[in-house]
């Protein structure tokens, strides 16, 4: 693998799969605890300042199967990583923010601007997942059973972002925690060069 000013692609591809890890555990693991005993500030925590590890995760997952996912692929990784970063921006807000206000606050922020911003943010992120999933089924390099996981469970993370906790929500969590650290996995191994 070529490298790119003294970092190579296999560090890059390992940095990205790792992320991918820490993401798909801040997910997971928040998930299980919330089925049980609700939403807590600690599982809101670590939801919230999860996201931050997804950019360098679709890295990894664009960086395998670039060359078989083409223009397509290129194009919606493009779109997923601005949706990521547009919504791990709602992410935290929501997870580290809104959850301390009391109840009126938050009914007061969400009147204004500020919920045409939330939705804009989550169907840029919403568009991009769809679009970045389909690109790894199609190229078929990482698992499908992982791109499809990826795909409808964090399209359904979004969706349900705004309704209140409900196992449903907490089994999409680890639904989309497993896929993320399936297509981690998958990334970790470096591809033999011809």
């Amino acid at each position: 693998m070529p490298s790119v000013r003294g970092m190579s692609m296999q560090w890059l591809s390992r940095f990205g799969a790792v992320c991918g890890i820490v993401l798909g555990l801040s997910l997971g693991v928040p998930g299980v605890v919330e089925a049980f005993i609700g939403e807590t500030a600690v599982t809101s925590f670590v939801i919230g300042l999860g996201a931050a590890f997804g950019a360098p995760a679709l890295y990894a997952y664009q960086l395998r199967q670039a060359d078989a996912a083409g223009r397509f692929g290129a194009f919606a990784f493009a779109v997923n990583v601005i949706g990521l970063g547009l919504f791990a921006g709602v992410g935290f807000a929501l997870n580290l923010v809104l959850f301390f206000l009391d109840q009126a606050t938050v009914s007061a922020v969400l009147d204004g601007p500020t919920r045409w911003a939330i939705l804009a943010s989550a169907a840029v992120f919403v568009i991009g997942t769809v679009l970045f999933g389909s690109s790894m089924i199609r190229a078929g390099v990482l698992p499908r059973v992982a791109a499809v996981g990826y795909t409808v469970s964090l399209v359904l993370l979004a969706v349900l972002a705004s309704l209140p906790d409900s196992l449903l929500g907490s089994a999409v969590h680890v639904t989309a925690a497993a896929s993320l650290l399936w297509l981690s996995a998958a990334v970790w191994p470096v591809p033999s060069t011809p």
